[in-house]
Order: C-alpha cells, then sequence, then structure tokens
C-alpha cells in the first residue's frame, strides 16, 4: 500500500493514474494537474532576439510580394505599336493575360479582401486556439496561394490566390506585434517594433528589384515560386517549434486539461464512493473517461470557434468605447490616406511638376531610405523619452506637423532639388510615426484585446485610407487639372491627422499591458474536493 504522496505522483504525460491521498479523495495526478495550471508557458527554444529576427524576415517577404508584384518585371505590359508601326512584346502578367489597366489594377489590389476579412477572424481565434499555431496556419495558406499565383492559368484564378495572400498576411499582421511587444525589453519596446515596420518600405523596395530581375532574365512566375520556397520553412516552423503563448490569453493545453478535469472530476469522485475496489473503480472511470473524451474531442473545436464569434462583438464594444484606441485610429486613417496617395501618383506628380526623368527611381530612393531611417528613428526616440501612450501621441502629432510643413513646403518650390531636399526631411519626419502608432494600438487596451485592436486597426487604414485616397485625388486632378494644387491639397490632410493626434495627448490614458484578465477569459479552476472516502 502506498503511503506516501511523492510515491503516487505519475509522470507528467500520464492522465490515467489514480492515487489518492490518505486525506482527500482527489486523485494526486488531478491536483498536480491544476497545480501546473498556475505555471506560465512562457518558455520557447527561440531568445526574444531570434523570434523578432524571424518575424522581420517574414514581414519582409510578405512586403517583398507586394512590391514584387507592383515590378515592371512581373506586372509587364501588354503589346502595343506606335504610329510608325513599332510594337512591343506583351510582358509580364497584364501581357500574359492580356489585361486591361483596371484588371490590373484590381490583381494588384485584390489581396486587401482576404486581408480585411481574415485579419478580425484571425484575432478572435486567438482566444480560442494558440496563436502561434494561427500564424504558422496563416503561413501556410500564404505560401500555397502564392504557389498558385504562378501557377496561374487564367485571371480569375490569380485574382482568387491573390486573395488568399492576403488571408495568410492577416494571421501574420495581427499577432506578430504583440509577440513582439511581449518579449522586448521593457526599455527597448518602441525600437524593436520599431525595426519590425522598417520592414514595410524595405521589403516594398525589395520586390521592386527582386521582381524585376526575375521577371526580366526568367518569368514572372518564378518570382512567385521563389517567394513560396523562401517563405515555406517559416510556415513549418509554425508547427514545429514549441507554441508560444500571448500574453493575456490561456494555453490551449491548459484549457483542454481544465475541462477534462471538469467533466472527470464527478465521475471519480462518485465511482470512489461506490466500490471500495480502486482496481476495479479505475477500470469503470477509464472506460468512461474514454467515452467522455471522445465525444469533447468532437465538440471541443467546433466549440471554441463558436464562442470565439459570440465573443467578438463584445470585444469590438470593449475597443470602440477605448478612446484613445479611436482617436489614434482616426489619426492612422487621415495619416495612411497622404502615404497612400503619395505612393501611388507621386511620381507622376513629380514628373509632372518637376519634369523629372527618373521620377520612379527618385521617389523610390527617397521613399526607401526616409522609410527606413524614419521608422528605426521613431521606435528609438519613444524609448529615449520613456514609452508611454501621452509620450506617444506627443510624438505622433509632432513629427507628423513638422512632417506635413517639410512636405507642403516643398511642393510650392519651384527648384527642383529644393523639392527633393524638403520632401526628403518631410517623409522622415512622417514615418518617424510608425512604431508610437502600433504601441498605442498594443498598450490602450488589455493584453487579450491586442490582436484585435491591430486587426480592426490594419482594416481602418485600408478602409478609410489608401483604398478610396488614389482614385479620390484622381478625381480631384482630373477637376483641376494641376498637379501642384492636387499635391497640396492632400498634403494639408497630414495636418488633420498631427491634430487628431495631438488631440489623444489631453485624453486620459492607461496603460493596459500589465491589467489583470477577468471575466471568463482565462481557464477556470476547478474546486479540489477535501472529503475524505
Amino acid at each position: 500500500m502506498v503511503t506516501k504522496e511523492e510515491d503516487c505522483l505519475p509522470p507528467v504525460t500520464e492522465t490515467t493514474s489514480r492515487c489518492y491521498s490518505t486525506s482527500s479523495s482527489t486523485p494526486l495526478a488531478e491536483l498536480e494537474t491544476v497545480r501546473s495550471l498556475e505555471i506560465v508557458e512562457s518558455s520557447s527554444s527561440l531568445s526574444p532576439v531570434w523570434l523578432l529576427v524571424i518575424f522581420c524576415i517574414i514581414n519582409l517577404l510578405n512586403y517583398m510580394d507586394r512590391g514584387a508584384i507592383a515590378s515592371n518585371g512581373v506586372n509587364g505590359s501588354t503589346r502595343s505599336c506606335n504610329d510608325k508601326g513599332k510594337c512591343t512584346l506583351a510582358t509580364g502578367i497584364q501581357g500574359h493575360f492580356n489585361l486591361s489597366n483596371f484588371e490590373d489594377g484590381v490583381l494588384s489590389s485584390s489581396f486587401m479582401v482576404g486581408l480585411l476579412i481574415a485579419s478580425p477572424i484571425f484575432a478572435s481565434l486567438a482566444k480560442s486556439f494558440n496563436p502561434f499555431r494561427l500564424i504558422g496556419v496563416g503561413l501556410t495558406v500564404w505560401t500555397i496561394a502564392v504557389l498558385g499565383c504562378g501557377s496561374s492559368f487564367a485571371f480569375w484564378f490569380i485574382v482568387l490566390c491573390r486573395m488568399f495572400v492576403g488571408v495568410g498576411e492577416a494571421s501574420f499582421i495581427s499577432l506578430a506585434a504583440p509577440f513582439i511587444d511581449d518579449n522586448a525589453p521593457q526599455e527597448q519596446k518602441a525600437a524593436w517594433l520599431g525595426l519590425f515596420y522598417m520592414c514595410i518600405p524595405s521589403g516594398v523596395a525589395l520586390g521592386y528589384v527582386y521582381g524585376g530581375y526575375v521577371g526580366k532574365h526568367f518569368s514572372w512566375r518564378y518570382a512567385f515560386w521563389g517567394e513560396a520556397v523562401l517563405m515555406a520553412p517559416f510556415a513549418v516552423l509554425g508547427f514545429l517549434m514549441k507554441p508560444l503563448q500571448l500574453k493575456g490569453f490561456p494555453s490551449s493545453d491548459s484549457i483542454k486539461t481544465v475541462r477534462s478535469i471538469e467533466v472527470m472530476s464527478p465521475s471519480v469522485g462518485s465511482e470512489t464512493l461506490k466500490n471500495n475496489n480502486r482496481l476495479q473503480v479505475d477500470n469503470e472511470i477509464e472506460h468512461d473517461q474514454f467515452e467522455v473524451s471522445i465525444e469533447t474531442s468532437k465538440s471541443s473545436y467546433a466549440n471554441a470557434v463558436f464562442k470565439s464569434f459570440t465573443g467578438f462583438a463584445k470585444d469590438m464594444k470593449v475597443l470602440y468605447k477605448e478612446k484613445v484606441f479611436v482617436v489614434n485610429v482616426l489619426g492612422y486613417v487621415s495619416y495612411n490616406f497622404v502615404i497612400g496617395a503619395y505612393s501611388y501618383w507621386g511620381p507622376k506628380a513629380g514628373y509632372n511638376i518637376y519634369k523629372m526623368k527618373n521620377a520612379d527611381m527618385i521617389f523610390g530612393a527617397v521613399t526607401i531610405i526616409c522609410g527606413i531611417v524614419g521608422t528605426l528613428s521613431g521606435g528609438f526616440i519613444l524609448d529615449r523619452v520613456t514609452a508611454t501612450i501621452p509620450n506617444a501621441f506627443k510624438l505622433l502629432s509632432g513629427a507628423t506637423f513638422l512632417g506635413a510643413v517639410f512636405c507642403f513646403t516643398a511642393f510650392t518650390l519651384k527648384s527642383l532639388y529644393g523639392f527633393i531636399a524638403l520632401f526628403a526631411l518631410g517623409e522622415l519626419l512622417v514615418f518617424a510615426t510608425q512604431a508610437p502608432v502600433n504601441y498605442v494600438c498594443l498598450h490602450c487596451v488589455k493584453p487579450s484585446l491586442r490582436p484585435l485592436s491591430m486587426a480592426i486597426s490594419t482594416v481602418a487604414i485600408h478602409i478609410f485610407g489608401d483604398v478610396p485616397s488614389s482614385p479620390l485625388v484622381g478625381i480631384v486632378q482630373d477637376h483641376i487639372n494641376s498637379w501642384r494644387k492636387t499635391t497640396l491639397i492632400l498634403t494639408s490632410i497630414l495636418f488633420l491627422a498631427a491634430a487628431i493626434w495631438f488631440i489623444g495627448i489631453f485624453i486620459n490614458s492607461v496603460d493596459r499591458f500589465n491589467q489583470e484578465e477577468t471575466g471568463s477569459e482565462n481557464p477556470r479552476r476547478p474546486e479540489l474536493s477535501s472529503r475524505t472516502p
């Protein structure tokens, strides 16, 4: 007969052992399991620095794909002939499928459909499924969709694949930033976010070069296949590596264990009281548990998905009641409205105003350099002055206002070199907002709402920002027929963004990064029986 508790404890992986304490009817295996729930699963086979490196590479590949499909080597052009009868060959996707400019525009933005629909979905599922595994699922979808782009046989098929590219990217953009925020040193959180978001302009620029080279020397299809090969190892890593847990989210294994305990505990107690023969009782319990586990496994994932969607409306209500979040996103929408139009119309405006021969190269170089330096500087400056929500709003409003002044003044100059100098300074300041604006999104809500906060922010800045800005600017230009006046009107919206973020300084804000979770978001600990047999 066993008399010591320590001799009764089963290995961690065994859940069917049934030794009993002399003073309690609770199985010691169950007690040990409950105790283990108090330990946060924070250890990982990756150091925080390596986690940042991996996420930066994935982000770089995401935006490299956006740059590649817009490059001349991949996007290409249709066959055309001049008045003298000299014709140019059809190249790239547009030439292969003989697309109109409208169809080509649909292709370039079709990924946005999947991105906007899937971002809130992945953010909601993160409460019921391990977020790191969700990133693995998303990257797998991304990889398969990119392979499909390279293997497309019709226009509708490549558009469909681009939508699924957006679905795959949605899992990453919603969940990567909270992981970085969790693992970054306290005094370097904004700087780490700056490094992560620095990959956006550099990724697009790399995509231009990569797509142009591969498309010219091989085929536009090989550009997509190459991207899939580069992303595949990271998709596999999401499934093979020890799953990481986000702050504010219970371990998925803990949830399953608690549910199992809640189902099994009544059976254990009742059967123990009915029969003094321990061996027979154990066999009966194990048989019952096996049947229960089958039913539980069938419904657990369905219940998890159902609870994710039912809780979505409640979380959205909490999110929109957070004034700091609303003000931050409104400023971000105004900011992205201008940046999106700059990226699309900038080279054409520069060519018409200043007769630039290499407008694409000039605007591209300015954007790359200022994007990298500005984004990194914004993160380091926020850490230097102490990363808080009010300080982030001060940096957002100040940098955006000064950037708007320089950009506005640049478009009033007649000198090309004066324009380039002032516009570069303006872009440098404007890009310094990337780390602070995302810092606010992550810290103005409790930890479990961070993925949803990032998802809704992404959806808002695209739906109300860069997506409508390009056609609206085109309408203004058609009406007034002056690129200088059009760019000045567009740039003035940056002053609106600065004003909105300035309001955020005076809003009573609370950094909720360390806020305790309440309600039913954490798994409930089962009460342990103290009755003796």
